[in-house]
């Protein structure tokens, strides 16, 4: 069962008892401000959760681009490996630029 349920049996006579009610409680001169209030709110509220929802979007789009920049272990191994097979000692590119 939804939780908003009891919405759908409201019909005309119970909206406007409950417009009733709130005006008694709140005034006629409060009510437009009340109104107001709650308007700016629920924009507000619209608004944090459409910039939540696109910066989720963006970081799912940046996410796999990040992945394929990276270069995968075998490739570096392989890289480090090259380097060091050329000069016949691991470091020793970097021995021979400290002496330069």
């Amino acid at each position: 069962m939804s939780s908003i349920a009891f919405i759908q049996n409201i019909n005309g006579p119970e909206i406007l008892l409950i417009f009733l009610i709130v005006l008694l409680l709140f005034g006629a001169k409060r009510l437009p401000d009340l109104f107001r209030s709650f308007g700016k709110s629920l924009r507000e509220f619209k608004k944090a959760t459409s910039e939540i929802e696109d910066d989720i979007r963006t970081a799912m789009d940046e996410e796999p681009e990040k992945k394929a920049a990276t270069p995968s272990t075998a490739e570096t191994k392989q890289v480090s490996s090259e380097s060091s097979d050329q000069s016949g000692k691991p470091g020793a590119d970097e021995k021979s630029a400290e002496r330069a």
